[in-house]
């Protein structure tokens, strides 16, 4: 399958297939759109009569063309069948069940009460507790049993708000370093929080222990106050903002990203991460939220078509500040074309239900932190495992091809099939798709794709 779109000034031809990518100018760029249905012949008088007046457009230099595209063909990087469907469904069988990620809900409670939270206010629609140090250690335990010939290994402490149980955080890790060495295993941590209870100790030890943090804000004080309310009412943006400059002042160049969720009422989210630039925050994650569509907060359908308007001018302003030496990273236009993703998680995405799953605070097993509190996708329990055998079957069977809407789209590749919580939550089937969501994922593909083809036409790295 083939792709093509402009923007900035660029012809872009994407093969989904192959994963080439061909930046062309406008002759050949409507070559291709007219090779796989058109003759030679009739591609010739076409293009002679769009472009007849140019004095470089001739019909030896279309055929030229024509032998040139018959030649990628060849090699490969055009219009190159689709060989991964027969065995798509097989990807995951071969990893048996092997289990690499665990999401420790250390918290279910939170310290703000944001009206938009997915996860309603940290008690996943349930009662507020925290994780038991007993609790994590067997976690750990599960996740070391359970992860084969694997040495690496992802925690992500979540909640809720996990700094509300810091303590068991600072011992699960402790616990976890002290048998890496005799297990031959390596932890990678990772701690989510809003930054209320940040200190000196949280600094210290995160810059010590943790892979990543991922800091939440929601851009601009006005933006982030309108949402992100303690239980008094008030905003927390002067609270918090200080708390994470100083965090990842002490970081270094340690993993971080401050991550965000825009509404309706900041579709112009653009202004919000350039704040945060503007606060010395260079790592930048700004996610469209995810709740029901009579949400007031909910995406319109006019929203959306802005949002792509966004997406452009991100691209092309991140284009601007790294050629001025001042580089911001966006999450989402973080690709690799040249090594990338292996076609098993090109094909099969996060692994959700299989090789990652969310932990309670009592110890019960989820697909993800997204499907804890739907009672009917608990997967089992942490003592005795995986004992929803069938549900985790139909977590293994989704791919980039279950998916009856992502069979012929070009981005299932880069997505893989997308969200099965957010499919979940929109469709009510892990193997349906949240629309609004593809459709921002595809132009976030895009976007990323051009800021590739300038670096390469700019000689940048």
């Amino acid at each position: 399958m083939v792709h093509q779109y402009q923007l900035n000034g660029y012809n872009i031809v994407l093969d989904s297939c192959s994963g080439s990518i061909h930046a062309v100018d406008d002759v050949v760029y409507d070559i291709i759109a007219l090779f796989p249905d058109h003759t030679e012949e009739e591609i010739v008088r076409i293009i002679m009569e769009k472009y007849g007046e140019r004095p470089d457009v001739t019909e030896e230099e279309i055929r030229l063309c024509l032998t040139d595209i018959r030649g990628l063909i060849s090699a490969g990087k055009l219009f190159t069948p689709d060989t991964y469907e027969d065995i798509a469904g097989t990807f995951k069988e071969r990893s048996g069940d092997v289990v690499k990620a665990l999401c420790l809900h250390v918290a279910h409670t939170c310290n703000l009460n944001c009206s938009y939270c997915f996860a309603s206010q940290g008690r996943f629609h349930g009662e507020r507790a925290l994780m038991s140090f007993e609790t994590g250690k067997r976690a750990l335990d599960y996740l070391i049993e359970n992860s084969g010939t694997r040495r690496n290994l992802e925690v992500d402490f979540f909640g809720g708000e996990p700094l509300m149980n810091w303590d068991v955080v600072k011992q699960l890790v402790r616990y976890a370093r002290s048998i890496e060495k005799e297990k031959n295993k390596n932890f990678r941590f990772t701690l989510t929080t809003n930054g209320l209870l940040i200190d000196d100790d949280v600094i210290y030890f995160c810059n010590q222990e943790m892979g990543n943090v991922v800091l939440s804000l929601d851009g601009r004080k006005e933006t982030h106050d309108r949402l992100r309310k303690d239980y008094a009412g008030n905003g927390s943006y002067d609270r918090i903002v200080p708390k994470f400059q100083k965090l990842v002042e002490a970081r270094g160049n340690k993993n971080y990203y401050m991550r965000g969720t825009f509404t309706h009422a900041n579709p112009d989210f653009t202004n919000d991460l350039f704040h945060m630039a503007d606060l010395g925050f260079t790592e930048l994650s700004m996610e469209p939220v995810v709740c029901d569509p009579a949400d007031p907060e909910a995406l319109t359908p006019e929203d959306i078509e802005l949002v792509k308007e966004q997406y452009e001018l991100l691209a092309k302003d991140m284009i601007r500040r790294k050629e001025e030496g001042h580089p911001i990273t966006f999450y989402h236009y973080m690709l690799d074309l040249t090594g990338g993703p292996c076609i098993y998680k090109r094909v099969s995405g996060c692994g959700s239900g299989t090789e990652y799953m969310a932990v309670t605070p009592w110890g019960d097993l989820y697909p993800c932190h997204q499907f804890v509190g739907e009672e009917e996708y608990k997967l089992g329990n942490i003592w005795d495992g995986v004992t929803n055998t069938e549900l985790r079957e139909e977590f293994r069977r989704a791919n980039a091809y279950s998916r009856p809407d992502c069979r012929d789209c070009w981005a299932r590749f880069y997505c893989s099939g997308g969200c099965a919580a957010n499919a979940f939550h929109a469709s009510g089937s892990i193997n349906g798709i949240y629309k609004p969501g593809c459709e921002l994922f595809k132009k976030r593909i895009e976007c990323a794709i051009m800021m590739k083809v300038h670096d390469a036409k700019t000689g940048q790295s």
